[in-house]
């Protein structure tokens, strides 16, 4: 039977490191550079990469495309949901690979909602452009 000091031996193992409680503006421009990281880790991905470059060309010519600031930002909206998605998908992903290589059906499953999401997110960015384009030439 371990001793009573062992037994409550975890209680003195040190902790992780936390990171250092920031406030005010150094917490923004902190939170802002993860968020760039992150923009740059999607960037590496192919899909993400063809979606922002779509999204240059699309967000201008939604500001044609719409009759009116509501229009122009539903069209805009659907644009940015696209990638939003697509980066949250990627973040999946990326947690179930770090778990382990193996496959699991909860891993599939996981993997598979997250690309089931980001095709419904392109299903209702191409109905919102083409419920605009009809509008607009018809």
């Amino acid at each position: 039977m371990p001793s009573r000091e062992r037994a409550w031996s975890w209680l003195m193992m040190p902790m992780a490191e936390t990171p250092p409680k920031r406030q005010g503006l150094s917490r923004i421009l902190h939170a802002a550079g993860y968020s760039l990281a992150g923009l740059r880790a999607g960037w590496n991905e192919p899909a993400f990469r063809q979606e922002a470059i779509a999204s240059i060309v699309l967000l201008p010519l939604a500001f044609w495309l719409g009759h009116n600031w509501v229009e122009t930002a539903l069209l805009c909206a659907g644009v940015v949901l696209v990638m939003i998605v697509e980066l949250l998908n990627t973040a999946v992903e990326a947690a179930i690979d770090r778990i382990g290589p193996e496959w699991h059906a909860l891993s599939k499953r996981a993997k598979d909602m997250g690309s089931a999401a980001v095709l419904l997110s392109l299903l209702l960015c191409a109905g919102i452009w083409g419920a605009a384009l009809y509008q607009r030439l018809f």
